[in-house]
Parts: C-alpha cells; sequence; structure tokens
C-alpha cells in the first residue's frame, strides 16, 4: 500500500517507470552481490596494488571479471522477477492497453470463459477444437519463450563460476596450516 501511494502521488501511474522504480534496486541482490565481494580474497587486491594498479584498474581488470558468475545470477533474478510480476501492471496502470505481458496473459487466462463468449476468437477456436485448458497452457507457453532464449546465455557463466579458482595456491595453503 505504501508504495502505491508513493507511485500515485509522484504521478507515475500508467507509465512504464511506475513497474521499474519501485522495485530498481533489489535489497537481496546487494546482499549477494556484497557476499560475493568479500569472498574474493584480499590478495587479489594487494598484489594488484603492489604492482602499481590503480583502484580503477583492480575493479575493472580483477573484480568484474571474477564476479560475472555472480552478475549473471543476479540479472536472471531480476528479469525473473520482473518478467512473472503480473501484479504491479495490474495496480500500477489503469488501461489495459498500458498492461505488460504477463499482466495482460494474467487477465486473459483468468478471464478466458469472458473471451470465449465474446466472440474474438471463438470462430477460430471451435474450428480448431481448442478447450480452454489448452488455450492457457499455450499462452503461458508462450509467455516463457524470451527467458528460454535468454537463459542459455547464462548458462556459462553458472558453470564458470563453480570452476573458477582465483588464488594459485591458496587451496595448499589451507591445507598446510
Amino acid at each position: 500500500i505504501p508504495t502505491y501511494y508513493v507511485v500515485s502521488k509522484v504521478g507515475l501511474m500508467d507509465t512504464v517507470w511506475s513497474l521499474i522504480l519501485p522495485v530498481g534496486v533489489p535489497i537481496f541482490n546487494v546482499i549477494l552481490m556484497m557476499n560475493f565481494f568479500r569472498g574474493i580474497p584480499e590478495a587479489l587486491e594487494e598484489s594488484a596494488m603492489l604492482e602499481g594498479a590503480t583502484d580503477w584498474t583492480v575493479l575493472s581488470r580483477i573484480f568484474i571479471p571474477l564476479s560475472k558468475p555472480s552478475i549473471a545470477t543476479v540479472t536472471l533474478f531480476s528479469l525473473i522477477t520482473h518478467w512473472n510480476s503480473w501484479f504491479d501492471g495490474l495496480i500500477y496502470s489503469n488501461f489495459t492497453k498500458n498492461y505488460p505481458l504477463q499482466s495482460y496473459l494474467q487477465t486473459m487466462i483468468v478471464d478466458t470463459k469472458s473471451l470465449i463468449e465474446s466472440g474474438d476468437v471463438a470462430d477460430l477456436i471451435s474450428s480448431l477444437s481448442v478447450n480452454d485448458t489448452n488455450l492457457k497452457a499455450a499462452q503461458i507457453f508462450i509467455s516463457i519463450i524470451p527467458l528460454m532464449i535468454i537463459y542459455p546465455f547464462c548458462q556459462k557463466y553458472f558453470t564458470s563460476g563453480l570452476t573458477l579458482g582465483s588464488v594459485k595456491g591458496s587451496r595448499e595453503i589451507q591445507l598446510i596450516n
């Protein structure tokens, strides 16, 4: 309720910004990234500083390449969260023409009977002998196609994150101590 009140008072209703700004910085993702960066050994930064690297060089040449798996994870989490958030479109948009895809599909799936009875797709459905359940399943499948296209590009970062070792010999040092 407070978020809705703020969005309406700021004048963001019926805009794309009402869907982006309230969830712009998810705290869970910030905590994930913070814990990932805490897990990177300080020896990497210290050795780069001893070699004469600046803070920006350390960030761009060490921390960002090492954090690609966590960035891919956070990106995928954010993408799926935004993609599946059908309720935001319903409460922040007053007109169905402004609905995002998931809000539109949710209203169609919940209200398929009236859509069929209105005659918009009744002839098509009757000629194809498609029942209500099959129509809902097709709508849901079509809505996940973009995620299915994006996931394989993120998959390589997940696998490389499992096998990535950044400090050579750190395991041997732990075993000796």
